[in-house]
């Protein structure tokens, strides 16, 4: 039974769409007698009351079907990905088992490919990890990326200047004599499920651009800081990951006065903007992913 179930992943950049059509989608392969069910490849979304500012689908709007690794972390506890794969591979295989199809749904690239290709990750070591995490607080991140790249070049040049978990995660491989997977695919990236089917949503630029905006405004008046406020109350701003989230890093500016309400929506807004566009160019490299155009018929996908 499992050898004919498929993998699907709707991907894309945020804003666009893929929780709404993740859900259609597995509504309508119930219609048709195909029990499935939805994986979360958000890594903020993994969070326990981090609601608003990651636009997670509440519970009463999933329509009934089950959803899995949505608040499986405490703020105070670090989502990495080495951790979610073998969860998140877990419910695949768990799906497929019950006889359904796995819908894996999210935008943060490193989570969706760690399930859709074959993607192996180097062991961690605490002892180096704490020690760059002291020179990270000490010198700053731009110090450690100059390290990266005079190390690994090819890595540098693709990890994200301001992700400093990363480049953190970059030197603690090297340090143990490993290799980069470059915060990258492989350049001929392997399937993990042969029946494996990738659905790219996206939305013209600048039509994205005022949905982005114009959503970080409805967080906000949604109650994003009161939501920031209780997380900070359980921990949040000792969280390696939660903390740094956008949205919530900029409330927590605001809570501490170090950032208005008008600059922490504007900036917000810009960060959200740029991390779409890293979105797209990550996506861009899935071979055989399918792009569809928001809205997009559920109908059209179910051709086969």
């Amino acid at each position: 039974m499992t050898a004919h179930r498929r993998l699907w992943a709707v991907v894309g950049a945020t804003g666009t769409g893929k929780s709404d059509l993740a859900i259609d989608l597995a509504e309508a392969l119930r219609s048709r007698g195909n029990p499935a069910e939805i994986v979360n490849a958000d890594a903020m979304q993994l969070y326990r009351g981090m609601d608003i500012g990651t636009a997670k689908l509440p519970p009463a709007e999933r329509r009934g079907i089950p959803h899995h690794l949505f608040d499986v972390r405490e703020v105070t506890e670090e989502a990495a990905v080495a951790w979610y794969q073998p969860l998140a591979r877990a419910a695949v295989d768990d799906i497929h088992a019950r006889g359904g199809d796995a819908i894996l749904v999210g935008g943060s690239g490193l989570y969706v490919s760690s399930v859709v290709f074959d993607f192996r990750f180097p062991p961690r070591d605490p002892e180096i990890r704490s020690r760059l995490e002291s020179e990270l607080e000490a010198h700053g991140a731009a110090a450690l990326l100059d390290r990266l790249r005079a190390a690994d070049p090819e890595t540098a040049a693709r990890v994200d200047p301001h992700n400093a978990r990363r480049i953190v995660r970059a030197l603690e491989v090297i340090e143990q004599g490993g290799t980069n997977h470059g915060a990258a695919l492989p350049d001929a990236p392997v399937p993990w499920k042969e029946d494996t089917r990738i659905i790219g949503l996206r939305v013209e630029r600048s039509a994205l651009v005022e949905r982005l905006d114009a959503r970080v405004e409805r967080m906000w008046a949604a109650g994003l800081v009161d939501e920031v406020s209780a997380l900070r109350d359980a921990g949040l701003e000792r969280g390696v990951t939660a903390r740094r989230a956008i949205g919530y890093a900029q409330a927590l500016s605001q809570l501490e006065g170090r950032l208005s309400e008008e600059e922490a929506i504007a900036e917000t807004q810009a960060l959200t903007r740029r991390y779409a566009r890293r979105q797209v160019s990550w996506f861009k490299r899935y071979p055989a992913i399918e792009w569809r155009e928001h809205p997009v018929e559920v109908s059209s996908l179910l051709h086969d």
